[in-house]
């Protein structure tokens, strides 16, 4: 780290000011993320002997010294993590997590195993929030299991950008739905009708070459009983966990659940088409309930017993219904009906990569070792996948119903 000359006392109390502006901007007025170099400037005024540490008592006191301008549950992490130092020092990296908002486990550990435990009361008991403070405080007990990152959640949420990725997709799906619906004069037992299969989004064992249809074919649905299920799944559970984790990290776990569904079908199911939304929806949803079970005693949900039991009952029968369907008698033979084999893909994609990612708020995911060895392993199975349907179906001398 270089040298910089020590500034004045009117500049140097300007540049605290600044400092403590930086952290708790307006929320209006939140700027984004400053680089990485902006944050070392900021700290070689605090260490001006280039240790690469700050001292703690001197974080502490600035902290202190401007108290009414920082939000409060953000001041008390802040003070944690200053507290949790025993050297009395904090380090540069922790430096940086803090002022852009990224924790780390290291940042997460300082504060959790620190000497000061928080003490003012529960987020759930504060009172005299209106109606938006009331959702994002909802948000925060129905997705997060920590209290200390309820807090920090409820402190830094602005709804800018709002959960439009999953939104998004609802309307298309629902638009696609609609629009096959008239086309075709029927909506219930949509997948039925014999001009079905002609639609170019669904995928369809003969035309596997055609790359787009492993991700299109979410625009596509059973019917309207099919449709329904998978949209109040991806609003109820799809959206509040964008709304904490992200557009990009739910985006990627729903990517990543759809593209293993159509592949799992491609390789265990090889006759049968596919259609539905079903491999992302459930893995969001097995995620997410696989992170309350292991955190059950710190998620503060209502029923969560009850709700957990209701979802494993919607998903179970629409598991049974897509099983059914793949077994009844075909509408145009002899290609059967969708398979069901993608629900399964899309489980173990939440019950792995997802997981990782509810596990890990506002933590970088490349710190975490688990997150590549399952990045791993869906890349092996991809792989894997594109190499059988490329070679697979030659060599078996499968008989594949002819092309819609």
């Amino acid at each position: 780290m270089g040298e910089h000359p020590s500034p004045g006392p009117a500049v140097a109390a300007c540049a605290e000011a600044e400092r403590i502006e930086e952290l708790e901007p307006e929320a209006d007025e939140r700027p984004a993320a400053a680089p990485e170099d902006h944050w070392k400037v900021l700290f070689d005024q605090f260490d001006p002997g280039n240790t690469g540490y700050i001292s703690t008592g001197k974080f502490r006191s600035l902290l202190e010294s401007h108290s009414s301008k920082l939000d409060p549950h953000k001041r008390e992490v802040l003070l944690a993590l200053a507290d949790s130092h025993a050297d009395g020092q904090i380090c540069y990296q922790d430096f940086v997590n803090l002022m852009s908002n990224k924790r780390s486990n290291s940042f997460r550990q300082a504060i959790l195993q620190g000497n000061r435990r928080l003490c003012s009361k529960a987020l759930l008991e504060e009172k005299g929030l209106n109606f938006s403070q009331r959702l994002i405080r909802h948000v925060a007990y129905e997705t997060l299991p920590r209290e200390i990152d309820r807090k920090w959640y409820y402190d830094s949420y602005t709804c800018c950008p709002p959960p439009w990725f999953m939104i998004t997709v609802t309307l298309l799906e629902v638009a696609f739905f609609l629009y096959n619906g008239v086309s075709l004069d029927q909506f219930v037992l949509q997948v039925t009708h014999p001009q079905y299969l002609k639609n170019s989004l669904v995928y369809h064992p003969q035309l596997r070459a055609q790359a787009w249809r492993y991700l299109t074919y979410i625009f596509m649905h059973a019917g309207i009983e099919h449709l329904g299920l998978n949209v109040v799944l991806q609003l109820l559970v799809g959206v509040p966990l964008e709304m904490v984790h992200g557009a990009t990290r739910i985006g990627l776990v729903y990517v990543a659940g759809v593209v293993a569904g159509s592949l799992a079908v491609s390789v265990a199911d090889m006759t049968a088409p596919v259609v539905g939304s079903s491999g992302g929806v459930y893995a969001l949803v097995s995620a997410h309930l696989a992170n309350i079970v292991m955190n059950w005693s710190g998620m503060k949900c209502q029923f969560k017993l009850l709700r957990m039991a209701v979802a494993l009952i919607c998903m179970s029968m629409e598991f049974g219904r897509a099983v059914w369907l793949r077994f009844h008698p075909s509408a145009y033979p002899p290609c059967p009906h969708p398979s069901f084999v993608a629900h399964l893909g899309g489980v173990a994609v939440g019950i792995t990569l997802g997981v990782v990612v509810l596990r890990n708020y506002e933590q970088r995911l490349q710190d975490q070792s688990l997150w590549w060895i399952f990045v791993a392993m869906y890349t092996i199975f991809v792989l894997f996948a594109v190499f059988w349907n490329i070679f697979a179906y030659t060599l078996l001398d499968l008989k594949l119903p002819p092309p819609p």
